[in-house]
C-alpha cells in the first residue's frame, strides 16, 4: 500500500505592514490668544505666566504686550540701571520687573497690566511681599517701553494705559524709547490726572524718588558709569562709594604729599641751621685765630718793648758812668 503524504498548508500571503504613524509636528509658534475674552479667574491661573506670551488683562479681554525694538531695549536697560545705582544709594523704594502685573479696579472695569518695570516706596502702604508673583498694590512709578511696530501698541502705552494709570493713582508715569520724540515723563496732579514733568536745566527730576534725576538727552547718549560718576547730575547716586575712595586715596595721596614737603622744609631748616653753625664755627675759629695773632703781636710788640727799654737802661747807665769811665 503506497504511502500518501499529507497536504501542507499554504504559504501565508505577505500583507505589507502599515507605515509608522506621523505624530503632528508642533507648531513653532504658537498661536496667540490675544484678544480672548477669558474670566479674571482664567486669566490668573492659565495666562497671567503663560511663557510664550505675556498677556495683560482688559476688562476681560486678553491683550498681548508687544515686543519693543533692541534700541528702545537700550534705552530702558540704560534707564533700569541708573534707577537701580539711585536705590542702591537711596534705599527708599523697591524695583521689581520679571513681568509682574497688578490689578486696576477702575470706574470702565478692572484691568490687570504688567509694567515693564515699576517701583515700589518703602513707605507704600501695601508693602511687595517677598515671594509674591503679583503686586496687590498701586506702583508708585510705573515705566513702559514703547512698542511702535503697531499704532495698537503705541496707542496702548500713550494713551489708554496712560489715562489708566492716572485714574488708578500711580504717582509717576515714565515712557521710554530710542526716539526721543516718543519719550513721555508724567506726574500726576492732585486732580488725577498727568501733566508732563517740566525739565529744570534739561533735567527731570522725580518727585516719587526725590533725588532721582537725569537727562533725556542722556537716554540716547547713554553715557557710560566713568562718565555719570563725574557728571554733576549723576554724582549724589552713581558709584558713590567709587568717588568715597577716590576722595579718600586722594586725601591720603595728599597728606603724604604734606608730609613729604614738611619733612623737606625741616630738612631744608636744619640744613641752614647746620650751615649757619658752621658760618659760625668758622667766625668763631677766625675770631680765635686774631686773637691768637693778636696775642702773638702783642708778644712780639712787649718782647721788643723789653729789649728797647733794656737798651735804653743800658745807655743810660753808660751815660752816667760819664767820660772817664770810659
Amino acid at each position: 500500500m503506497s504511502s500518501i503524504a499529507a497536504p501542507q498548508p499554504a504559504p501565508a500571503s505577505q500583507v505589507p505592514a502599515p507605515p509608522p504613524r506621523r505624530l503632528p509636528a508642533a507648531d513653532p509658534t504658537p498661536r496667540s490668544a490675544d484678544g480672548l475674552l477669558v474670566s479674571e479667574a482664567i486669566y490668573w491661573t492659565t495666562y497671567y505666566l503663560e511663557s510664550d506670551h505675556q498677556y495683560e488683562w482688559n476688562n476681560g479681554r486678553l491683550e498681548e504686550k508687544p515686543v519693543s525694538d533692541y534700541e528702545t531695549f537700550l534705552v530702558y536697560a540704560w534707564f533700569g540701571e541708573l534707577v537701580r545705582h539711585f536705590l542702591r544709594t537711596h534705599p527708599c523704594a523697591q524695583l521689581v520687573g520679571l513681568e509682574m502685573g497688578f490689578r486696576l479696579p477702575l470706574p470702565s472695569g478692572t484691568v490687570i497690566r504688567k509694567p515693564d518695570f515699576g517701583v515700589v516706596r518703602n513707605d507704600n502702604p501695601q508693602p511687595l511681599l517677598p515671594l509674591a508673583c503679583s503686586y496687590h498694590g498701586v506702583f508708585d512709578l510705573c515705566i513702559e517701553a514703547l512698542s511702535d511696530q503697531e499704532r495698537s501698541g503705541i496707542e496702548r502705552d500713550t494713551v489708554i494705559k496712560k489715562a489708566e494709570y492716572a485714574a488708578g493713582g500711580v504717582p509717576e508715569y515714565y515712557i521710554l524709547h530710542q526716539n526721543p520724540a516718543h519719550q513721555a515723563f508724567y506726574t500726576r496732579t492732585p486732580t488725577g490726572f498727568y501733566t508732563p514733568i517740566a525739565p529744570q536745566a534739561g533735567v527731570i527730576c522725580s518727585r516719587v524718588l526725590p533725588g532721582l534725576q537725569f537727562r533725556p538727552t542722556d537716554l540716547a547718549r547713554r553715557p557710560d558709569l566713568e562718565t555719570l560718576r563725574d557728571d554733576p547730575v549723576y554724582v549724589g547716586f552713581v558709584l558713590p562709594g567709587w568717588r568715597a575712595d577716590r576722595e579718600r586715596a586722594e586725601a591720603e595721596a595728599q597728606a603724604k604729599r604734606e608730609a613729604v614737603n614738611r619733612a623737606n622744609a625741616e630738612a631744608r631748616r636744619a640744613n641752614a641751621e647746620a650751615r649757619r653753625a658752621d658760618a659760625e664755627a668758622q667766625r668763631a675759629e677766625a675770631e680765635a685765630q686774631r686773637a691768637v695773632e693778636q696775642t702773638r703781636r702783642a708778644d712780639t710788640e712787649a718782647q721788643a718793648r723789653q729789649r728797647l727799654e733794656h737798651e735804653l737802661s743800658a745807655l743810660r747807665a753808660r751815660l752816667a758812668q760819664g767820660p772817664s769811665d770810659r
